[in-house]
């Protein structure tokens, strides 16, 4: 039954939507803790303490952290497995006759697919930086994310980086969001305009809300 559901396009478009919306989910969360940088180093570093200690004493130091990581690979994988595959099937399906005339891919659609690709290749250099800290600019210290957010965004190349990841990050959710809604059958013609507006307020919201850590920390708000 599973297998069959996957090998069909609705399969994968679902697996598609579901594993895009627990994603968004996680960005929320994670742009609301990167909020707390503009409340010191302290406050800050207590929040990256802390989510090392959720579920404590019944899971162990970083467990959960761990599990968040899990969910969020497996996500990933299969986010970007089922956009390929359907992107290979779409190809597959045009007649060879209409090769040389107009692409049957709309702007939402390459910008999606280009989006996806810039925003995997900024998920390693983000989880090299600030998480192992191979490619970190600075000295990376264990235990302090405060200086090494601060080190990231005190280069023009991090700032480059994470500003152009976080607009294809917005592109990305106003297109998904929709999407998703729609295959997961909440989309509805009475509803269509409402969820457009929604996924453009949180597209928005997500994109201000990431960009304004690099931002406080060039104005020297967050130094």
């Amino acid at each position: 039954m599973a297998r069959t559901v996957w090998d069909s396009s609705v399969g994968k478009k679902t697996v598609m939507a579901v594993s895009g919306l627990i994603m968004l989910l996680y960005l929320v969360v994670h742009m609301i803790g990167n909020l707390k940088i503009f409340f010191g180093a302290g406050e800050f570093n207590h929040y990256a303490h802390w989510l090392r200690t959720v579920g404590e004493p019944f899971m162990h130091y970083e467990w959960t952290l761990w599990l968040v990581r899990i969910v969020l690979v497996l996500a990933v994988v299969a986010h970007a497995t089922s956009a390929y595959q359907l992107s290979r099937r779409d190809i597959k399906a045009r007649p060879d006759k209409y090769v040389h005339k107009k692409p049957r891919a709309s702007y939402a659609t390459r910008t999606m697919r280009w989006g996806g690709i810039i925003l995997a290749l900024f998920i390693v250099w983000h989880i090299l930086d600030l998480t192992t800290g191979t490619v970190h600019s600075g000295g990376f210290q264990e235990g302090h994310p405060y200086q090494n957010v601060v080190d990231t965004f005190s280069t023009w190349y991090g700032n480059v980086i994470y500003v152009v990841a976080m607009l294809a990050l917005g592109l990305h959710v106003r297109h998904g969001f929709w999407s998703a809604a729609q295959t997961l059958g909440v989309g509805s013609r009475a509803r269509d305009r409402a969820l457009k507006t929604v996924a453009n307020v949180l597209a928005l919201l997500l994109t201000a809300g990431f960009i304004a850590v690099p931002v406080g920390v060039m104005t020297g708000v967050v130094s």
